[in-house]
């Protein structure tokens, strides 16, 4: 199979980060979660994954258009191969957990991923076994890049 090419967009202007480090993380993420993702689920039928990093109240009028949830959220997953992020969202977190902003975009970028690979984060047991692999591929990936 061909690898998914993925391409990460910044739609906002309020929060910087390094693009082109983040556009480098993805290609590899893309690969790294198409290893362990589950026959037939979209990550391995897509030809590319799309990437966007938008406002808080860019993310919140999807959340509200799509799933009926008021408020911004973190990242939504879409299907079709599209990925939203909110930049304010994960700098709020990176700030709370002591991290760099790009950690965080990039944690997001996996669980995006990790979603299109078949995981799941309704229950708790899936919950905790989705986060425990994301955590796992973010380490790999960014041991010798961010530390």
């Amino acid at each position: 199979m061909p690898p998914v090419g993925i391409s990460v967009q910044n739609r906002q202007r309020k929060v910087r980060f390094d693009l082109e480090w983040l556009r480098h993380f993805a290609r590899n993420a893309v690969v790294e979660c198409v290893r362990h993702a589950a026959p037939e689920t979209p990550l391995l039928q897509l030809a590319a994954v799309e990437v966007s990093i938008v406002s808080d109240a860019a993310i919140a009028r999807i959340h509200w258009q799509f799933m009926q949830i008021a408020g911004a959220t973190d990242v939504i997953t879409f299907e079709h191969g599209e990925i939203i992020i909110s930049g304010e969202t994960a700098i709020n977190y990176a700030t709370e957990y002591s991290q760099k902003l790009e950690e965080e975009l990039a944690l997001y970028i996996i669980h995006g991923l990790l979603h299109l690979g078949g995981f799941d984060d309704v229950k708790s047991s899936d919950a905790k076994k989705m986060r425990s692999l994301q955590n796992r591929i973010l380490k790999r990936l960014t041991a010798d890049i961010l530390h």
